[in-house]
């Protein structure tokens, strides 16, 4: 230690040196992140074949919906990309792009993982930069109309209006859903729209998969930590998860140009739909049968396939797009035509048959039917009388044949003992 002229301690050089190193790490924790930092934790785009399935397909001529709280089609990472949209909250702009509650920032955020172009090579890149973007807006806490009602004709106007993938980052909190679903999806099904839909998260009470994600062909998605084992709190488990992807300190594009940190399947579900994307630029030729199948059967497993937790496994974007993978003629993961008429009670047609009343039925008046009421009369009596008669018999020769034997057994009980049988 040393003093400079005015009694002032002073480091030496070598001290100075690693209390400037000590303040620049602690410095740095703290200090907010840039925009390259946000791309940096993308780290699916290389560690999961994103990139290398860029260089057969980047999601051009895809039209991808977001049925959620809005888009901010303003925001540098999103410039360009919404074509179109609409609100079924009653809270919103006819356009879709005001963020309504209960989550302002949320459909922005999903936006940005499934179709974020980036900002000059620094903000968030989606997994299909060059798909385009129909924003839906929806309301679960103040919408004039109930949830259920507004995801049905959300589905219905994203497919009427010319949407190839629906993103679907809600749970409902329930595994069932409601007959007015079933309209909607299956109009979704038959037109050949892909469902992608978040699993749900343990860390928000979701102990369990809840639909969208349930419903038969949908493509459900569970969350994993970049060791890619599955989140603990930011994924849940359940028999109809699909895929799973990264779920934890995903990058986030917000409204107003900023960007957050987030965690949650709601991430995971647009990774995926952007991958999906990816393969049907890749394969025009397929339905949306083997779109899913590609997906499923490319990811890489991780216990046995078809698990609550994984799935099919962790998606692989470069074998699912590149892949030599067999077609399919059914889906793997069902179908809402097959389910309906097994689980929705169904009203019937039932055909009116007048009966007549007891007095007004015809006496018969032939010999063939009195013959028959003439046995009917008495034969029902008689077998009853006869059994009545065989079981007294019975009875009464069991207790004739009992007493000689009883006088035997007395007699000898009387004569004297004189061994006993060891």
């Amino acid at each position: 230690m040393q003093l400079d002229p005015d009694g002032v301690c002073m480091f030496g050089r070598r001290a100075r040196l690693i209390l400037a190193t000590v303040l620049v790490a602690l410095l740095g924790f703290s200090t907010p992140a840039n925009a390259d930092t946000y791309r940096s934790s993308e780290w699916w785009i290389g560690g999961l074949g994103v990139t290398k399935a860029w260089k057969t397909a980047t999601g051009k001529g895809i039209t991808i919906a977001i049925i959620d709280g809005g888009v901010d089609g303003s925001h540098p990472d999103l410039t360009g990309q919404v074509i179109g949209g609409t609100d079924m909250s009653g809270v919103g702009s006819s356009d879709g792009e005001t963020p309504v509650p209960p989550n302002k920032r949320h459909g922005t955020q999903v936006a940005s993982l499934v179709a974020g172009h980036g900002d000059n090579g620094n903000g968030v890149m989606g997994t299909a930069p060059d798909a385009k973007l129909l924003s839906i807006s929806v309301s679960f806490s103040s919408g004039t109309t109930s949830g259920d009602e507004q995801v049905a004709k959300a589905l219905t106007w994203a497919v009427n209006h010319g949407a190839d993938i629906v993103v679907m980052s809600f749970v409902m909190g329930r595994s069932w859903w409601t007959p007015a679903w079933d309209e909607a999806f299956l109009k979704a099904e038959k037109a050949g729209v892909l469902i992608v839909a978040a699993a749900g998260n343990r860390g928000s009470g979701t102990l369990s998969i809840g639909a969208p994600a349930s419903i038969p062909g949908v493509l459900a998605v569970g969350g994993i930590s970049r060791s890619r084992v599955v989140s603990s709190f930011a994924s849940t488990k359940g028999s109809t998860i699909g895929v799973v992807a990264p779920s934890e300190k995903l990058p986030g594009s917000i409204p107003g140009g900023g960007r957050v940190k987030w965690n949650g399947t709601s991430g995971a579900a647009p990774i995926v739909a952007g991958i999906a994307a990816l393969v049907m630029e890749a394969h025009p030729e397929l339905d949306t049968i083997n779109v899913i199948n590609r997906i499923l059967v490319s990811a890489d497993p991780v216990g046995k396939v078809g698990n609550v937790n994984y799935g099919w496994g962790v998606i692989d974007a470069d074998e699912a797009v590149n892949g030599d993978i067999p077609t399919v003629t059914v889906n793997p993961l069902g179908t809402l035509a097959a389910w309906i008429p097994l689980h929705r009670y169904e009203e019937w047609a039932s055909t009116v048959v007048e009966l007549p009343l007891p007095g007004e039925l015809p006496l018969p008046d032939d010999r063939s039917v009195s013959v028959g009421l003439w046995w009917a009369d008495l034969g029902v009596p008689g077998i009853v009388l006869g059994g009545i008669a065989l079981s007294v018999a019975i009875l009464v020769y069991g207790i004739v044949r009992r007493l000689p034997r009883k006088a035997k057994v007395e007699s000898d009980s009387a004569l004297p003992v004189d061994r006993v049988d060891l």
